[in-house]
């Protein structure tokens, strides 16, 4: 895009977005039936399609290696025509049979008509010789694989030999496609597309200044790049300043966010001396780690300024974040605030008031009788309550009685008031959007402090990519007295892998331990199943990869609860069930009944995955563990070992050696520490799955950048965002960056900053 002044740039993003050559519909440039079958690959506009990068290029002359084909798979292929024989059928119906090789492997054709004469233009262009990229699904016909009616196009004709000379040369954009569009359909509609566009036409998020200081061409010369290489150096050239541009759209954002936050006034929380905070720090039955008492004046500090602090707290499962934590909202109560603790479940939110008044004693007793002298109330807020205990706990609130008030998703509703909101604590950030964050923060008189905790360590790169708004505290240090967890593999097809593992619970149980046994469904395997993801129950789930045979259906806390009853090594054990389907009132009374030792074993989904405090509890068996990803699984294993027993947790699985799943496990069984584990995930899984940026109805916005990979990519792009929008922070100077984080980021897309 050509350069433009600041001041020749000033229209408003509305007017950048109004008729943006981007924003025409595919259907007024291609034929009806492409635009559908584009709409399938969720390609709407001529921007949507030019997004549309390649997967991979096939290198010119070197045709595409076929023994990595898998029967099922729909494939693109680029492989050279070695013999074609046309004949009749016994039916009369007409077969076309071809064999093509990529110079090692060979690789069956097939075409079928009602008659011999339809088929004598493939017997006409599938020439011995010539080389064709071939489209289609993968199927077995006795030994052999083979393609039966796929589309393909000839790499080249007589038509235009100086041309065909030319682009043989090229490499060949591989695109994503469907059953419905072969890869060099999309290619034709793309070229089409872009042949029609100049530099003006495509609006550029970078600014000049950031081009030409990173050495970064136009996105129009960009996409030119990617979609038509005349050489390798092209393309890479083109996805390099894409993934910049990725970078440099989403740092900009944050860095907006850090200049909005910065510019805002907030109410100071300082404290008071003799408080409820020095009462607390007073009658704590342990001492602070170092890394808790480094936090805690940092968190001090900022609650005292005119600023809204905006901090993330993580660390390891059992740092003690709550801790931190709590004596941040005191702090706040001590200076005539409220605080709130938002919680993704009402498991988590009933467990951290439970843990709250605990820790707090009579300080949490305020006008009751019994209650300290400068005690304060904690009120629990969730949509399952009894109208009457919800009226007075709204009551509270609003009335500001309670200084402390945990809730689920219903502290967002309309009927819940505060009457002087100094701090917002949000548990496992990654659960709740942006727009849920912030009609919290509403209800506030002035913008209230943030505090926002995870218990998934987070890798630099992330922190930067996803929390970029944020400021980052670190707690690594366990508290005292922990004894650690063992970790183990377990064979699932191996009987007696499997009378070990419950052998081994029977051990625990009888020396007074307690046990988790975490399933990855509610209900057992149906194909009539109304709800299947209602039915996980919060499980982050991973494709069934590393597994042979058919697919398995997965463990159900409904199925394995029974199975238990019957086994021999667990006779006489009572057996409690967990999941987020029962009652509040029942889970609470199960968990009551776990921790007191009534019932020692508790069947359960990943509810317990956070915030589930039992010291007792030293061993967790997770069954299908090779459908979890390794950071789910390590905060499941925070939940034994927390007291002065050691914990085991045993990984059972049909995970094979050599695969994806089986190294996710070994991983699992060699560290526990939680940031190598982070990094690991980050490694082995799909970026979307742990940025969580596939969003229901949209696409991600990080196609290309790879926050495990790019780390120099996201630091440059963080330098130039942040110097550009504290000299512009309403970006007026370039309106086609607002356009982009507006068309990127906002709704349901947006959600990807708020989740690791």
């Amino acid at each position: 895009m050509a350069d433009r002044s600041s001041a020749g740039s000033r229209a408003s993003t509305s007017a950048v977005r109004s008729d943006r050559p981007l924003d025409r519909p595919l259907t007024t440039l291609v034929s009806k039936g492409a635009a559908k079958a584009l709409g399938g690959l969720g390609l709407h506009t001529v921007g949507d399609l030019l997004r549309h990068y390649p997967r991979r290029y096939a290198e010119p002359g070197q045709l595409t290696d076929l023994a990595g084909l898998r029967e099922g798979e729909h494939v693109t292929v680029v492989a050279q025509v070695v013999q074609v024989t046309l004949r009749t059928t016994r039916q009369g119906r007409g077969l076309l049979e071809a064999v093509v090789t990529d110079g090692r492997g060979r690789l069956d054709l097939g075409f079928f008509a009602a008659r011999p004469g339809v088929l004598k233009y493939h017997e006409g262009v599938l020439l011995p010789g010539r080389r064709a990229m071939f489209t289609g699904t993968v199927s077995r016909y006795g030994p052999k694989l083979q393609l039966l009616h796929p589309a393909f196009t000839l790499l080249g004709d007589d038509l235009d030999e100086e041309r065909h000379r030319e682009e043989a040369a090229w490499p060949i954009p591989i695109y994503p496609a469907s059953k419905s569009i072969e890869s060099w359909k999309i290619r034709e509609a793309i070229r089409g597309v872009l042949a029609g566009l100049d530099e003006d036409d495509v609006l550029d998020p970078l600014p000049p200044r950031v081009r030409a200081d990173q050495g970064l061409g136009t996105l129009r010369s960009a996409l030119t790049d990617v979609h038509e290489p005349h050489v390798d150096a092209d393309w890479r050239r083109g996805q390099d300043r894409l993934r910049y541009e990725e970078a440099f759209v989403l740092q900009a954002e944050l860095a907006r966010r850090r200049v909005q936050a910065a510019q805002q006034a907030a109410v100071r929380r300082p404290g008071r001396p003799e408080g409820l905070l020095d009462a607390f720090d007073a009658r704590l039955p342990f001492t602070l780690t170092a890394g808790q008492r480094e936090v805690g004046q940092v968190l001090s500090h900022e609650l005292a300024g005119d600023h809204p602090m905006q901090r993330l707290l993580q660390g390891e499962v059992g740092s003690g974040k709550t801790v931190v934590a709590l004596r941040a909202m005191l702090q706040v109560v001590d200076s005539g605030g409220q605080a709130a603790l938002l919680a993704p479940t009402e498991v988590l939110a009933v467990q951290h008031a439970r843990t709250l008044r605990a820790l707090l004693g009579d300080l949490a007793e305020g006008g009751f009788l019994g209650g300290a002298d400068v005690a304060t109330r904690v009120t629990l807020v969730t949509g399952s309550q009894p109208a009457a205990v919800r009226r007075e706990a709204l009551a509270d609130a609003a009335g500001g009685r309670a200084g402390i008030v945990v809730g689920t998703h219903a502290l967002l509703s309309s009927t819940v008031q505060f009457a002087d909101l100094g701090l917002v604590v949000v548990d496992e950030q990654h659960r709740f959007g942006v727009e849920q964050r912030d009609l919290l923060r509403a209800k506030a008189q002035a913008t209230p402090h943030l505090l926002v905790m995870t218990a998934t360590p987070i890798p630099r790169t992330v922190a930067m990519t996803v929390f970029g708004d944020l400021e980052t505290s670190v707690l690594s240090e366990v508290p005292a007295g922990r004894s650690g967890v063992r970790t183990f593999m377990a064979a699932a097809d191996r009987p007696a892998y499997v009378a070990r593992t419950w052998a081994l619970v029977r051990e625990q149980v009888d020396a007074g331990g307690r046990v988790f046994v975490v399933c990855p469904r509610i209900d057992p395997d149906d194909a009539s199943a109304a709800s299947p993801e209602a039915e996980l129950d919060g499980a982050d789930l991973l494709d069934d990869e590393g597994t042979t045979g058919p697919r398995r259906p997965l463990r159900a806390v409904l199925e394995v609860v029974e199975d238990l009853g019957s086994r021999p090594e667990l006779a006489g054990v009572r057996i409690g069930l967990l999941h987020g389907r029962l009652p509040a009132e029942a889970r609470d009374e199960v968990l009551a009944d776990f921790a007191a030792g009534t019932v020692p074993v508790l069947v359960t989904t990943t509810v317990i995955e956070v915030g589930v405090d039992v010291p007792a509890a030293t061993v967790m068996v997770v069954l299908d563990a090779d459908r979890f990803g390794l950071s789910q699984l390590h905060q499941l294993r925070g939940r034994v070992g927390r007291g002065t027993a050691p914990g085991t947790c045993l990984l059972v699985s049909h995970a094979t050696e050599g695969t994806p799943a089986w190294d996710r496990l070994t991983t699992l069984t060699t560290t526990s520490d939680g940031f190598a584990l982070a990094a690991a995930d980050l490694e082995l899984r799909r970026e979307g799955d742990v940025l969580g940026a596939a969003q229901s109805g949209g696409t991600s916005s990080l196609r290309l950048l790879r926050v495990a990979r790019d780390v120099d990519v996201i630091e440059r792009a963080r330098a130039d965002a942040t110097r550009f929008v504290a000299d512009d922070p309403e970006l007026r100077s370039w309106p086609p960056l607002d356009a982009a984080i507006a068309d990127r980021l906002t709704g349901d897309r947006e959600e990807f900053l708020e989740r690791v």
